[in-house]
């Protein structure tokens, strides 16, 4: 079987590419440039020519034949373009989710000779195909397993996946990097938004949205707590990065026609706003919702789950009802279902 696989330059790809090699499989590694030079050289360096080069000696020494594909443009009218969208909308964007249903797992697939019949990429994550259907797995690492970020793909997508590292965990991964003496094996894993390379996240924001000055206003006594330089760069459940004393304050909620930021330092009135939520523009995995209502649902990547129920409103929209609140609940971020170590699904958290 031929396979495209997506190799970043970091570990995980790196180790995913020889462990398909050993097991037979003709390959051809595919670095996508996506970082956005032109528009953002002024705010930092991006280290894409540090990754091409490791991707370089990693097929080198496989003898793997490696392909250049520029998606910048791309990437640029279809992820970062929602991402302003959203933020100017005083929601909170989930680039990456998108990413990999519009670009790795998308876009990606048209542009590559279809005699490579699958993607492979370093997620972890499982698949099994049970019942006629594609299901995502959870990976036994609970802080790396990355089906959060894989929710929103769909069945074909699934089909022509392909995710070697799902059966370990991340230290199992860096042994296997050492025993294959690959040359990022001590190469530490990259953080942030993979467009943005080392540009601070809100020097990007005021690029290109500028400030707008408002008030901190607190919940309870409605009285003005602070100055805050404009709703896009606050998301609901923010503690970090408010600047104000006599805390820890929390971010409640935004007016966005006001540009009023809602604080509270009361567990009670955070926990009043953080219970129940909507969500919307749904993808089950399966195609089809499922036949039960009580599930685990997470609101961000990482390892802490909720126990939840979920009402069917529409065909589109649940109800989800948390069995101890969150207090991170943010409209535009994506909220993923699961069933024990399934992961069926997700959708955009519309608001409480």
């Amino acid at each position: 079987m031929k396979i495209a696989l997506l190799l970043s330059g970091g570990v995980d790809s790196s180790v995913a590419l020889k462990l398909l090699q050993n097991e037979g499989y003709d390959i051809t590694a595919f670095y996508l440039k996506i970082w956005l030079e032109d528009e953002l050289s002024f705010l930092g360096e991006c280290p894409w020519e540090d990754d091409l080069r490791f991707a370089r000696e990693v097929c080198e020494i496989t003898h793997t034949p490696l392909e250049v594909l520029s998606l910048q443009r791309e990437y640029w009218d279809i992820i970062v373009t929602y991402a302003l969208k959203e933020l100017k909308a005083g929601r909170t964007p989930n680039s990456d989710i998108f990413c990999n249903r519009l670009i790795k797992f998308g876009l990606f697939y048209d542009k590559i000779d279809k005699s490579l019949e699958k993607i492979a990429s370093g997620h972890y994550a499982k698949i099994k195909y049970q019942n006629d259907r594609y299901v995502l797995l959870k990976s036994p690492d609970p802080i790396k397993d990355q089906t959060y970020f894989l929710a929103y793909l769909k069945q074909e997508q699934l089909a022509r996946a392909l995710f070697p590292l799902g059966k370990f965990k991340k230290e199992e991964v860096r042994d296997l990097a050492l025993s294959f003496d690959l040359p990022n094996k001590d190469r530490k894993d990259s953080q942030g938004i993979c467009f943005l390379g080392q540009v601070k996240y809100s020097d990007f924001v005021e690029y290109h949205l500028g400030e707008m000055p408002g008030d901190f206003i607190d919940i309870e006594t409605h009285q003005i707590v602070g100055q805050h330089r404009g709703y896009w760069y606050y998301t609901i459940g923010q503690r970090q990065g408010l600047g104000l004393s006599g805390g820890p304050w929390f971010v409640v909620s935004k007016n966005i026609d006001k540009n009023l930021i809602y604080l509270s330092r009361n567990p009670q009135i955070r926990d009043r706003y953080n219970k129940e939520f909507s969500v919307t523009q749904l993808n089950w995995i399966a195609g089809k919702p499922p036949e039960i209502e009580n599930l685990q649902v997470k609101i961000r990547h990482g390892k802490e789950y909720h126990h939840c129920t979920i009402e069917f409103k529409e065909e589109d929209c649940v109800r989800v009802i948390l069995k101890q609140p969150d207090q991170g609940i943010a409209p535009g971020q994506f909220a993923v279902f699961y069933d024990e170590e399934i992961c069926l699904g997700a959708g955009i958290i519309s608001g409480n």
